[in-house]
């Protein structure tokens, strides 16, 4: 595993509002999905984030998170 020397840099946020158009949206989604990698200890192959909301960003912006918002 390689860890991400970016930081906060990675995964960009104009990157993850291109999937996800709020900024609010996208903290909610990514809390809800880190929640999910900590309850079921998933590891997340080819994670360069080592904290659970990063790899849910990762998750996000690589498209393998389906998620629907209510209006």
């Amino acid at each position: 595993m390689t860890k991400n020397k970016d930081g906060m840099r990675y995964p960009s946020i104009d990157n993850l509002l291109a999937k996800i158009d709020s900024k609010y949206k996208l903290v909610y989604a990514a809390s809800k999905v880190a929640k999910i990698i900590d309850e079921e200890k998933l590891t997340i192959e080819g994670a360069k984030c080592v904290k659970s909301v990063g790899m849910a960003l990762e998750e996000i912006l690589s498209d393998k998170v389906d998620i629907e918002f209510e209006t």
